[in-house]
């Protein structure tokens, strides 16, 4: 049994090799100019470093390497090596720009790996519905289709200072903990390296950054989460009703857990069909840019939002002895009334606008 302190040592060491990778990468990409460049559809104004996905990944990998034994490195092959397919992809796209379309297409490759060899997969609707189990084909493809939902629903959100950083290290906080309890300590210590690994990097991106994310980052990070809430789901369920760890919502923790970028992509997605655009189409309407309209700084965006994610994280342990037809009702309405005060709110500003 790894014990807590072994947690935190490697959750730090994790920390301090990103910490000290992070300057000497920011200076190697400035030499070489390699910078993520202003555009339309972005916050920055200036040339700022991408790819700080590679200094998370080293402080993470080198940290599991020293602690994770041979034995976990093998039965966890899949997934390191979808990880490691998943950060190329996102190289490839920083270095030499993919269209949405070759990205999107680009990523089946390593959700492949994640959902038909290592079988990471939804099968049912978890008590959601009783007695509801999903042929292998439709397994297979709900489970490639969350997957590919949440690990882009996370890159979609790394458009501020801080922010994809701080709700990918809030989610791996709880899935680090909540393994530990559930008695799976090397899930544990994979999501805790990662997000010491991340803590590095919001020291270097909190506004105003020093180095981006990147899809080196948003998209490896995307894909670890997506495979830590399908196996959060699939060990939730099967825990005992009395175990310590067990919440009766299987599937609307995970949202709970994930409720900013789902959400926020949700949003979009309704968004853009509405006005008929593609929902690969980039625009300004995400939650992260409707508090930057409002006047809050990045920092302030990122602890509002920030703040929904805990509340929803909170509302789920606070109901974790319900069900899911309870939870996820409760959720949604919420979410639906953020969306409604967002919309009131953006029009208000418009009507001053137009009235001055």
């Amino acid at each position: 049994m790894i014990s807590l302190t072994r947690l935190a040592v490697f959750s730090f060491i994790a920390f301090l090799i990103s910490f000290l990778l992070f300057p000497v990468i920011i200076k190697i990409f400035k030499q070489l100019k390699w910078f993520d460049a202003p555009g339309t559809h972005k916050i920055h104004s200036d040339f700022v470093p991408s790819m700080g996905g590679v200094a998370i990944l080293v402080g993470a990998f080198l940290a599991l390497i020293m602690t994770l034994p041979f034995l976990q490195w093998i039965s966890m092959k899949y997934f390191f090596i979808s990880a490691f397919l998943m950060f190329l992809i996102g190289l490839r796209d920083d270095v030499l720009a993919l269209s949405p379309r070759q990205k999107l297409f680009s990523q089946f490759l390593p959700v492949f790996v994640l959902v038909f060899l290592d079988h990471l997969m939804l099968v049912s609707l978890y008590g959601f519905v009783d007695d509801v189990y999903f042929s292998p084909p439709v397994a297979y493809l709900i489970s490639l289709f969350t997957v590919i939902i949440i690990t882009n629903a996370y890159n979609l959100i790394d458009g501020i200072d801080g922010l994809a950083g701080t709700i990918g290290l809030l989610a791996l906080f709880f899935y680090g903990v909540w393994f530990f309890v559930a008695g799976q300590p090397y899930l544990s210590l994979v999501a805790l390296c990662f997000a010491g690994a991340l803590i590095a990097f919001l020291l270097f991106n909190w506004q105003p950054s020093r180095i981006f994310m990147g899809d080196t980052g948003a998209l490896t990070v995307g894909l670890v989460l997506s495979y830590f809430s399908i196996r959060f789901i699939n060990f939730n369920f099967q825990l005992p009703v009395d175990h310590i760890a067990k919440f009766n919502a299987s599937i609307s923790t995970a949202v709970c857990v994930m409720i900013i970028p789902v959400f926020d992509t949700l949003r979009i997605i309704i968004i853009r069909l509405r006005n008929k655009q593609s929902p690969f189409h980039a625009d300004r309407n995400h939650l992260h840019h409707r508090l930057l309209a409002f006047g809050f700084s990045h920092s302030t965006a990122v602890k509002w939002i920030t703040g929904i994610n805990l509340f929803f994280i909170s509302l789920a342990l606070l109901l974790k002895s319900q069900p899911d037809v309870v939870l996820l009702p409760i959720a949604i309405m919420i979410c639906l009334i953020i969306s409604f005060v967002l919309k009131k709110k953006q029009q208000s500003i418009l009507n001053s606008f137009n009235n001055a």
